[in-house]
């Protein structure tokens, strides 16, 4: 078993000097795995055991509401901080541009730019629903790891581009959400401003957590869209930016990690675990322990049997639902576990994803329904991934687009100061 230690935090020093008490908030358990160094990815950190051990330490540790909170503020400026985000940049213009408008049945697809930072254009695909009136549900859609491009038909099995993102982007926008899906660091269009091998250097998780929170700047600018009702949701590296979004920016409402969220397994790629989040002299939290920031807004964790989700329903979803019963929110809280099936966002994922945002963002989930009540996804059209591309003849790389890593690093820290 992994035990706890209880360093005493200059919170609780001070509470003491002035003879009051407060909660203590510096917390990491015994018995862990050494730390890679910085920029590697931490893949399985712990055994499945480990998780759940420390899972149960951590319940013990913080037993209520008044001490959960205590750590979850530390745990957010921690992993602010090492995300390499604190204090937060200043907010520049998102100079958007909107492109290329293709009108479908229910929907509409518009291709998208926006300068995250000064010279870093985010890319990404605009779902517009047709069928719905305003105020309009808001939905980030961030994807995962899907292979190279080393052929231009490589991009139709690759992020924002693949049918099955299509699909649930334009399913949810028929149901009446806007839907934004974004590509990751050096992957899809934005391979053409940096190639592929920057994806897997520390500073893409920076960059997508920061690209992530400005989506949310960039949806709030659109006519129509809700600010109270906004949603974000993706699988795999998704899942990641989903639930590090969810834990960081409190404008999220509803959450939907799928195929990710895990007690010992932290993410393979740099672009998930290769900056010191998890971890640090007075901190420790799994990737569950980051979902659980989210509450008590909604969240729907979908798990499978063949990958690091397999133990959902039996060690992290039990963690969850004792978390979220510190609010009194045991309802806000769901796992949908798909024993047979493997990692993906595939249509009974889908499925569970539709019916959740249905619910908790008041969407329409008729109008993805046949008429015998079960999901029809036959309404989509499948785009090639020409039509999808930001960049292209008739709109170039913008002539101030940053193309390597220390550049855009260096941008972003300007905006620190």
């Amino acid at each position: 078993m992994i035990r706890k230690i209880l360093p005493v935090s200059t919170l609780g020093l001070i509470a003491v000097l002035v003879g009051r008490s407060a909660p203590l908030v510096s917390w990491v358990p015994d018995g862990l795995p050494p730390m890679p160094p910085v920029g590697a990815g931490l893949g399985a950190y712990l055994k499945p055991d480990q998780g759940q051990a420390v899972l149960d330490a951590a319940l013990a540790r913080f037993p209520d509401r008044e001490s959960w909170d205590a750590y979850a503020q530390h745990v957010r400026q921690r992993i602010q901080e090492g995300a390499g985000l604190a204090p937060w940049p200043k907010r520049t213009p998102l100079n958007a541009t909107i492109l290329a408008r293709r009108t479908f049945d229910g929907y509409s697809v518009e291709n998208v730019a926006f300068e995250s930072i000064p010279g870093y254009f985010v890319t990404g695909s605009l779902y517009r629903p047709l069928l719905a009136k305003t105020p309009f549900a808001a939905i980030l859609s961030p994807h995962g790891h899907t292979g190279r491009v080393v052929k231009p038909e490589d991009y139709e099995k690759q992020g924002r581009f693949e049918p099955e993102m299509q699909r649930r982007c334009a399913s949810l926008a028929r149901m009446g959400a806007v839907v934004f899906s974004i590509d990751m660091f050096a992957c899809d269009d934005s391979i053409q401003l940096l190639g592929q091998d920057a994806h897997r250097q520390p500073l893409a998780f920076t960059m997508q957590t920061w690209n992530a929170t400005r989506a949310i700047d960039f949806l709030l600018t659109l006519d129509g869209v809700d600010p109270q009702r906004l949603g974000v949701s993706g699988y795999s590296g998704g899942g990641t930016q989903t639930f590090v979004l969810a834990a960081l920016d409190p404008r999220i409402a509803v959450s939907v990690p799928v195929a990710m969220p895990s007690s010992y397994f932290f993410g393979g790629c740099p672009c998930e675990s290769g900056m010191p989040i998890h971890r640090s002299a007075d901190h420790f939290v799994s990737n569950i322990m980051i979902a659980a920031l989210a509450a008590p807004r909604p969240m729907l964790v979908v798990s499978d049997g063949k990958d690091w989700t397999q133990h959902t329903p039996e060690t992290e979803f039990p963690f969850l639902k004792k978390i979220y019963a510190y609010y009194g929110a045991e309802h806000n809280v769901a796992n949908v576990h798909l024993l047979a099936e493997g990692h993906d966002y595939g249509p009974n994922k889908r499925e569970a994803a539709y019916r959740f945002f249905a619910a908790h963002l008041g969407l329409n989930l008729a109008a993805i329904l046949d008429a015998a009540g079960k999901i029809d996804e036959a309404h989509v059209t499948i785009e090639k991934p020409a039509a999808l591309h930001v960049f292209t003849a008739e709109f170039p790389i913008p002539p101030n687009a940053l193309h390597d890593s220390a550049t855009i690093e260096k941008s972003l820290r300007n905006l620190q100061q």
